[in-house]
């Protein structure tokens, strides 16, 4: 039987890549989103959605699924909504181990130079990281959330410093430090991580961890 996966903000940069991707690896795909006429409209219109908030989901709605993919994106105003909706999630799965939740999170959290310092750290101090830095700073606090909880199946993914639309390419994997190519710059692909993803799906090795990928 195929495996059922959920992609919450299935019409974004990387929601919309994993949804292929998986479709592409023939899984039962559905895009979870607020608008089916844009979920069709980006996605195609044998796109399979579920139109709902993803803030009113039940316990229900996310036990249909094997997997929940959540790409979900917003606004700098409201990036506290990264945190809100991963606690949500959690509240609703507590004492289960399936469906498995995957956070696409930010690069922000990942250790970087000689005296392993967050990269948020060197984010904060680029001339307009006001108008844009609490997107990172939040999806490192759903991380630091997420590597407290014990009794959900979750894993958390982080691209590089730049997280591009693109095509998938071939990728370098790692934890908890920010990765560089052999041109030395970190590079994601929205294509690569859905590429990461979808393996990752098919072969579990980050269980209640977070892992990194960059373009190779």
């Amino acid at each position: 039987m195929s495996i059922k996966i959920g992609v919450i903000g299935a019409t974004g940069m990387a929601g919309s890549a994993v949804y292929q991707e998986a479709v592409d690896q023939g899984f039962d795909v559905t895009a979870i989103v607020r608008s089916t006429a844009k979920a069709h409209k980006t996605l195609g219109q044998d796109a399979k959605v579920f139109e709902k908030d993803a803030f009113a989901l039940t316990k229900e709605e996310l036990l249909q699924f094997d997997v929940i993919i959540n790409a979900f994106a917003t606004v700098p105003a409201l990036a506290y909504q990264h945190i809100d909706l991963a606690a949500y999630l959690i509240r609703l799965l507590r004492e289960t181990t399936v469906p498995r939740l995957i956070f696409i999170l930010g690069a922000g959290s990942l250790v970087t130079g000689d005296d392993n310092h967050l990269l948020l750290e060197d984010l904060k101090k680029l001339p307009d990281a006001a108008s844009w830095v609490s997107i990172p700073d939040n999806q490192k606090k759903e991380l630091e959330f997420l590597r407290n909880i014990d009794n959900v199946n979750w894993t958390g993914v982080s691209p590089g410093i730049t997280f591009q639309a693109g095509e998938a390419t071939q990728y370098k994997l790692g934890t908890d430090y920010l990765l560089f190519g052999e041109d030395n710059e970190s590079v994601t692909n929205s294509g690569t991580m859905a590429k990461a993803i979808v393996s990752e799906i098919i072969k579990p090795s980050a269980e209640k961890k977070r892992f990194t990928v960059i373009n190779a």
